[in-house]
């Protein structure tokens, strides 16, 4: 089903953190969106934005763009739409009768938490009619403009489930300079993973995306790792790139400019959009090797997981979450 957006204005603003970036500005008629089949742990999603001036070369989302007549390379990183009426379309729907209070993500398209956000506001809305509605929600992002929200992200967990996670590849200077430039430094989004886990909301992190010959050095994701805990992340979860069409068609122009040496080697890895399953599975068997030699234990529960403990045992203790 396509999304039906309503454009209402566009908006270029002429100060150093928004130059080149035009705001598309539209009107959305439903903001909570069915998630196609059953393979991710969430059934709804709210994206306000869509575009994302992190600029990431991999990022998943960039083919969403061509559903709107626009490019998944330069339009996607600086034509953003933002669905202005977001909060109160998502009020209407919570009201519902048809609504039955399961749990949303965000930031499962583009970031939520971009620079956008800083300009238009919508998180804080969003998070407040959840909140009043005491629905459950986890967000993800690699924006720190979340830590503006920790207010009601607390005030939110006390009447229903909320977790965050933020997205954490690399700490690898040039790696990061390079592959995700309009990003927040990785070391300061390890500081918003445990200011957040400090103030009570748990956060872990996605060591995502993994860029094989990049970023996949035992020695930088160990680093990742050992960081992360000593953030006190409820979780690592590290994915391994993968390239579907439309995101092919950016990033491997990108890899050629950066890294021409690996050209061959992520043509033969990626004949198809994912990896060979023996890749990923042995970059999870690293990664947990490493959580595990730093004392990790297990994994947090999944939003969904959290619910249904929640429905079967009201009255349960909190239990402390560790790594796995």
């Amino acid at each position: 089903m396509t999304e039906q957006l309503f454009e209402i204005a566009r908006r270029t603003l002429d100060t150093p953190e928004f130059r080149g970036i035009e705001f598309i500005e539209v009107e959305c008629k439903t903001i909570v969106n069915p998630v196609k089949g059953d393979f991710l742990p969430f059934r709804w999603t709210i994206n306000p934005y869509r575009g994302c001036s992190h600029a990431c070369s991999y990022c998943f989302a960039r083919v969403t763009h061509t559903y709107l007549d626009m490019d998944a390379g330069r339009d996607f990183e600086s034509k953003i739409v933002v669905k202005v009426n977001a909060p109160e379309v998502l009020r209407r729907q919570l009201a519902s009768r048809r609504w039955k209070g399961e749990g949303i993500a965000m930031g499962t398209g583009t970031d939520p938490y971009q620079r956008a956000e800083g300009r238009y506001r919508l998180m804080r809305p969003i998070i407040q009619a959840l909140t009043d509605h005491r629905n459950a929600f986890s967000i993800l992002t690699k924006g720190t403009l979340i830590l503006r929200d920790v207010d009601l992200l607390v005030e939110g967990s006390k009447l229903a489930p909320v977790s965050t996670a933020l997205s954490i590849g690399t700490l690898d200077e040039d790696v990061w300079r390079r592959s995700e430039p309009g990003t927040p430094h990785p070391r300061k989004r390890m500081e918003a993973v445990a200011a957040l886990n400090t103030a009570g909301i748990p956060c872990g992190v996605l060591m995502a995306p993994i860029l094989p010959g990049i970023s996949d050095d035992p020695r930088q994701m160990r680093e990742v790792v050992r960081a992360a805990i000593d953030a006190g992340a409820t979780h690592v979860s590290p994915i391994l790139l993968h390239l579907r069409p439309g995101v092919r068609e950016e990033f491997m122009p990108w890899l050629q400019d950066h890294y021409p040496e690996l050209v061959p080697r992520y043509e033969e890895l990626y004949r198809r959009p994912y990896a060979p399953a023996a890749v990923g599975s042995a970059l999870g068997r690293t990664v947990g090797g490493m959580v595990r030699s730093f004392g990790g234990r297990r994994a947090a529960p999944s939003m969904r997981d959290r619910q249904r403990a929640d429905r079967t045992s009201p009255s349960s203790e909190p239990q402390q979450l560790t790594l796995t």
